[in-house]
């Protein structure tokens, strides 16, 4: 029999989760399933000092029960290394905010496995760490030069631009050919930030959807896909796309099979991949979703999985 664990949870303010398509909170439930002990604190109430790591946290006690899904204990500050696991599970955006907490919570890390691996997620942004594999992407450009963007999009003419440290599908903009709007769009973006943008290839595939693959310790495991709603670019679920029952292809396996090293040499246990008409997108290393979606339709609970990978670790 599994051990009990001490697992601390670094996320998003609990209250405001929806219980029916949040991945932490299944993955909570799972852990209180499993008899392991739970603390909830924000990355804000994350402290470093003299090599020791803390949080101002709370114990939690969670139900699938709307607006009373969760039970706080009284407030304390705990030592993170007296901790088993810290599920890192805060939402991008991937900014210095982020960044920072990686470095802090690489003072406990493995001692205290940290999922996932912080050293590795700072390393692997969505949008850059899928740019080692070429090979499975879409034809791709990550610049902030207005002239290499231009000449981009005279080759391929249809394009997707994006943020490169975004999430949830915000700032995605579809390019059509006759659109007048990219230079308005790449002053938007290099006023705001110095930070280059992605480019790539409009994969009309989309309208049949933008597969969620989800791999644990580098192994797919799942998958749903997700269809844009009408007139929308993005399949993303908050902004309005479709999940449906899905079964991986022959290429989505080999993209699964070509990954899946990398991911388990990073530590990165639990990951979320996207792809779209056979080609990769993103490698989403930071808060992946979709297992709730999953066990809705084929009634399989990747938390369950994570969790053994998890303990197998421990």
């Amino acid at each position: 029999m599994t051990r009990s664990l001490r697992v601390a949870v670094q996320m998003d303010p609990i209250e405001g989760v929806n219980i029916d398509a949040d991945s932490t909170f299944a993955l909570m439930l799972e852990a209180q399933a499993r008899g392991h002990s739970l603390w909830h604190y924000h990355v804000r109430n994350l402290a470093l000092a003299g090599g020791q790591v803390t949080a101002l946290a709370e114990p939690v006690t969670v139900e699938r029960r709307k607006g009373a899904h969760w039970s706080f204990g009284a407030r304390e500050e705990i030592d993170l290394a007296t901790m088993d696991v810290v599920l890192m599970r805060q939402d991008p955006p991937f900014d210095m905010a982020y960044i920072t907490a990686t470095h802090i919570l690489e003072h406990i890390h493995p001692k205290t496995l940290v999922v996932n691996d912080p050293a590795h997620v700072r390393n692997a942004p969505e949008k850059l760490f899928v740019t080692h594999f070429p090979e499975l992407m879409p034809e791709t450009l990550v610049t902030a030069e207005r002239g290499a963007i231009m000449k981009f999009r005279e080759k391929h003419g249809d394009i997707i631009v994006k943020p490169l440290f975004g999430n949830g599908g915000a700032g995605v903009f579809h390019i059509k050919p006759d659109d007048s709007n990219l230079n308005a769009l790449i002053e938007m973006f290099t006023e705001r930030s110095r930070e280059p943008v992605m480019v790539q290839r409009y994969l009309p595939a989309v309208r049949q959807g933008d597969k969620r693959i989800i791999l644990v310790d580098g192994v797919a495991m799942g998958a749903i896909n997700r269809v844009p709603a009408a007139g929308e670019a993005r399949s993303n679920m908050h902004v309005g796309g479709r999940p449906e029952p899905t079964r991986l292809t022959d290429r989505e396996h080999e993209i699964c099979a070509r990954i899946g090293p990398a991911l388990r040499e990073r530590g990165l246990i639990f990951v979320g991949i996207d792809v779209i008409g056979g080609c990769l997108t993103e490698i989403n290393v930071t808060s992946p979703t979709g297992l709730q979606e999953i066990a809705r339709f084929d009634g399989t609970h990747l938390e369950k999985v994570i969790w053994e990978a998890i303990e197998a670790k421990r």
